[in-house]
Parts: C-alpha cells; sequence; structure tokens
C-alpha cells in the first residue's frame, strides 16, 4: 500500500486537468494513508468528505503586500507539509507541478530522507521567461528525484532545461471511463440549443483563451458555410477571450450558427462529447504558451468521438493524426477549415477516427492504468 504525501495547489472542486489528475490517481493508489496538502477553496468540504484520501486544506491565497507575494503561501504549505512528514511514515513526497509544490517538496523530501517526485505539465515551462522564477522551478525539476512528463513534448523541453533523462518518466494523464462514455444521449442539450437532431455539430470546451484556437474554427466556419458545408459551433468555457469571440462571431454572421453557452457542467460535458460529431481545439503556440497535452482530446475520445487538434505543444500523445482525429496547423484558418471539411463531409472516415479513439482509451488512458504506472514508477524508485 502507497504512503505519499502529496502537494497540489489545484485539486478538486477547483477545475482543470491538474485538480483532476490528482484526485483521481491517488483515490486508486490507496487510503487515509495518501495524505494531500491543498488549497482551501468553496465546496472543499463536499469533495473531501467523499474522497478516500485524507485531504488537508490551507490558505493558500497570495499576499499583495508582501514580497514575494507568494511567501505567506509557501511558508504554510511547508510548515503543514514538514509536520505531516514528521509525523507519518511516508514513502515518497509528490508535487503536482514545480512552483510552488515543487520547491517545497524537495525541501520537505530532503529534510525526511525521503524521494521526491515533480510533475510537469508543458506551459509552466516555457511561458514563465528566464527570471528567478524559470530559475527555482528548473532547480527543484533537476533536483528531483523523479520528474513525470505529461508527454514526450513535455520530455523534450525538460531535457532542454537540464534535467537528467534517467530521471524522466512520461505518463499522461487520463480519463473516467465510467463518466466518459458512449451513448449518453445528448438530445436535450440540442434542443436547449436550437440545433437539429439531423444537423452536423462541432463541440469545443476549455478555457477562452487565444492559444486554444476556437477563434480559428470560428473563422474556418465562416468558409465552410461560403462551401455549402452545413455545421453547427457550439463553445464551452469561461475565460478572457469571451467578448472576443462574441465579436468575431457577429463579424462573420455566424450567431445563427456559433453558440456561447458559457461554463459546462460535469454532468452535462459527457453528453456534449457525445452527441457532436467533432470535438475541436486547434491550438496554437502564443508567447511561448502551448498546450502540454491536452485532456480534453482523451475525455472526447472516450465517447468515441474524433477531434480536430492543433500540431504545437505535446497534443501528439492524445491525438494520433489520420488515426484518432486530425492534427493540424492551428496558426492557419486554411489548415483548421481543410482539417473541419475532411471530418465533417465524410461520415465513414468520421465514425472510424471515433471508434479507434475509443478503442485506445480504453486500453491506454483510463484512470486505472495511470494508476498502475504511477505505482510501477514509485515502486522501482523504492527498491
Amino acid at each position: 500500500m502507497s504512503r505519499i504525501l502529496v502537494l497540489s495547489e489545484l485539486f478538486l472542486p477547483t477545475k482543470g486537468g491538474t485538480a483532476v489528475w490528482a484526485a483521481e490517481v491517488y483515490k486508486r493508489l490507496g487510503g487515509k494513508e495518501i495524505h494531500i496538502v491543498t488549497a482551501d477553496v468553496p465546496g472543499a468540504a463536499v469533495v473531501d468528505a467523499a474522497h478516500p484520501n485524507t485531504v488537508h486544506r490551507l490558505d493558500l491565497r497570495r499576499v499583495p503586500w508582501l514580497r514575494p507575494e507568494s511567501l505567506a503561501m509557501y511558508a504554510r504549505f511547508f510548515g503543514k507539509s514538514l509536520a505531516l512528514a514528521f509525523t507519518h511514515r511516508f514513502d515518497a513526497v509528490h508535487a503536482f507541478r514545480a512552483l510552488p509544490e515543487g520547491l517545497v517538496a524537495w525541501l520537505v523530501a530532503r529534510l525526511t530522507l525521503r524521494p521526491v517526485t515533480i510533475y510537469a505539465h508543458g506551459e509552466e515551462l516555457t511561458t514563465w521567461g528566464r527570471g528567478g522564477k524559470y530559475k527555482a522551478m528548473r532547480f527543484a525539476l533537476r533536483h528531483a528525484d523523479r520528474v513525470i512528463a505529461n508527454s514526450e513534448h513535455t520530455r523534450a523541453t525538460l531535457l532542454q532545461m537540464g534535467v537528467d533523462a534517467a530521471r524522466v518518466a512520461v505518463i499522461s494523464p487520463g480519463v473516467d471511463v465510467a463518466v466518459f462514455r458512449p451513448g449518453l444521449d445528448g438530445a436535450a442539450l440540442r434542443e436547449r440549443a436550437g440545433i437539429g437532431a439531423d444537423e452536423t455539430l462541432v463541440f469545443s470546451v476549455g478555457r477562452l483563451s487565444r492559444r486554444k484556437g476556437f477563434d480559428q474554427v470560428v473563422r474556418a466556419l465562416a468558409r465552410l458555410r461560403d462551401d455549402g458545408v452545413a455545421v453547427r459551433y457550439v463553445i464551452g468555457g469561461i475565460g478572457e477571450d469571451a467578448g472576443y469571440l462574441d465579436e468575431l462571431i457577429a463579424a462573420h454572421g455566424l450567431s445563427d450558427r456559433v453558440h456561447r453557452i458559457g461554463e459546462v457542467s460535469e454532468a452535462e460535458l459527457p453528453r456534449w462529447m457525445n452527441t457532436c460529431d467533432v470535438f475541436a481545439m486547434p491550438n496554437r503556440e502564443i508567447n511561448g504558451d502551448n498546450e502540454g497535452f491536452g485532456m480534453v482530446f482523451i475525455e472526447a475520445a472516450a465517447c468515441g468521438t474524433p477531434s480536430l487538434a492543433g500540431e504545437a505543444g505535446g497534443t501528439a500523445a492524445a491525438v494520433l493524426d489520420g488515426g484518432t482525429g486530425l492534427r493540424v496547423d492551428g496558426a492557419s484558418v486554411d489548415a483548421v477549415a481543410d482539417g473541419l471539411r475532411a471530418l465533417l463531409t465524410q461520415r465513414e472516415h468520421r465514425l472510424a477516427l471515433g471508434r479507434a479513439a475509443l478503442q485506445r482509451v480504453q486500453r491506454e488512458f483510463a484512470w486505472e492504468r495511470v494508476a498502475e504506472k504511477t505505482r510501477a514508477l514509485d515502486r522501482g524508485q523504492h527498491e
């Protein structure tokens, strides 16, 4: 039975791939003997009461008048984690990011003579410049006993940062195949959005930020409309690009075809993934900001839905080009339009890609499989 101290600022009910990953893997690795130190957020009590691991909540908010603003957060993280490490016989310390968790985890592990594992997700490695924050992150990663990269692309970035290749293992995140599965009825969702049962539907969900490529799908749909391809587009999520997307939709005269539905609930997301014909997130790199993997592609695949992904970042691990979907140049509207046209107008090919995507997820990306890989990694570290 694994006895692990896990540090993750992001944890359910906070949304996002990191929070989901932390919650899903460790509950499959053990029970109360696994201790998770995380942030106290609204709704935490409900999550913690049902979660099999022992969860410790801290006030990890930054303090604006402190220099640095994160000083109090680091102090709280360190104090609680060290106290737990001294009072429990943990086998290892895990951190879900290099900063802030990784630096704290490394120090706690060294003081208690335990191995430390740090997760790397990709985006954080290329968006923090080369200043003090980057140097601290690089120190933590280079001095960890093990680094888990979420894709080969992230692994390559770590090697460029000077992390020892022998210490880097690739374990991609997964999906709950009991939640995301084929056969879920999305008729009510279509009806609510005014989409006919026989209309082709493209769906996107995620933070509304430029690198996700939702704006490129809007531009591509304008071209498909002009070419006579009938399709509707639903965008789920919230973020800084909401107003920008609304303006773009109006500018292209697509208000009758493109629907922004805001935040998508956990209960409705698998149904949207089932009822759409194509999931689209043609991501692109913007100012070093990349998609490290793309858990949402795996969620679509688990519902038997093929994806259109961008070529930037680590999406090759989530979407096999020509095998479970298509990967295109997300910076090119022509490439996005051509990819969507191919998927939307070739029904049999689209369905075959969806079937292959489902089989791959069930074989490689169920959370149980991810947990097995993590357990094997830890076991090898202790031998």
